[in-house]
């Protein structure tokens, strides 16, 4: 049973209680507090075990979640406008969702364990309280507190620095393209460029600085995992799918994902419907 607050904050006690098309657009947050899971995530397996903390920058990304018998979380979900609301004065939150579009798991020491479980019990447990005559106010604050955690734990793992606000500003609309689909147009450097009215240069060394990867490698993960997520529909045809993301003929479409993965889309769709048939 979960417990909504504006519809921005909620707490559920399974992942089977999460509704991941209601709540496709929110972040999601687990904290592994015993047993393991795993999930897949922009086409990778992940195992988590006790003292992990997962965040989901968008659900629809990860997929095929499964979790141990003795598998137990504390598991809340943030809508974004909520969490924008709240105003927090740093730039790090573009830095960090995009390096968790990179990996999605932190491994926690001890003191971060307790750190984080201590954070997000307090807010459950608070969320409750709706007799508070402060209650916005006090949830918001609680929530920025453990945000703030997050950002300390994971800039001290990832040793990531602050950007300029212009970049972070920049990243934050370049990335939004992205989960609009826009590669589906174009996947051009230039293209995203003149959208955002910076040189091809100034783009790619922000988003190298602040991930560590330049824009075209962006460009090709979002077009890679649409492409991967659609040759696992075998009904599809590959020129169906080769139109859908915008290639100007089959040739190119399979040039393409033989360039990023090593294999042609027919032999990655064997590979699949393989790994399949061997569960």
């Amino acid at each position: 049973m979960d417990t909504l607050v504006w519809d921005g904050i909620f707490f559920v006690d399974s992942l089977a209680d999460y509704d991941f098309i209601r709540h496709s657009s929110y972040v999601l947050h687990i904290l592994c507090t015993g047993g393991n899971m795993s999930f897949m995530f922009q086409d990778i397996r992940y195992n988590v075990t006790c003292g992990d903390y997962v965040i989901l920058p968008t659900t629809s990304l990860a997929s095929d979640f499964s979790e141990s018998a003795d598998f137990s979380a504390i598991i809340m979900g943030l809508s974004e406008p909520f969490v924008s609301s709240m105003a927090i004065r740093s730039n790090y939150g573009i830095a960090g969702h995009l390096a968790l579009l990179q990996n999605p798991v932190m491994k926690l020491s001890p003191y971060d364990f307790r750190i984080c479980r201590e954070d997000m019990q307090r807010l459950r447990e608070r969320l409750e309280r709706h007799d508070h005559l402060f209650h916005k106010e006090m949830i918001g604050n609680l929530l920025t507190a453990h945000i703030l955690d997050l950002y300390d734990i994971h800039a001290r793992c990832h040793k990531t620095m602050q950007i300029p606000e212009r970049a972070a500003s920049l990243l934050r609309h370049f990335i939004e393209l992205l989960y609009k689909g826009e590669y589906t147009h174009s996947r051009s450097l230039s293209h995203y460029a003149s959208m955002l009215c910076v040189t091809p240069h100034y783009l790619s060394e922000v988003c190298r600085k602040a991930s560590g990867c330049p824009a075209t490698y962006w460009i090709d993960r979002f077009t890679l995992h649409h492409i991967m997520r659609l040759l696992c529909q075998k009904h599809l045809a590959l020129k169906e799918i080769a139109d859908e993301l915008g290639f100007s003929s089959l040739s190119y479409f399979s040039r393409y994902v033989q360039k990023h993965t090593g294999m042609s889309p027919s032999e990655y769709r064997n590979s699949i419907a393989h790994s399949f048939s061997e569960q």
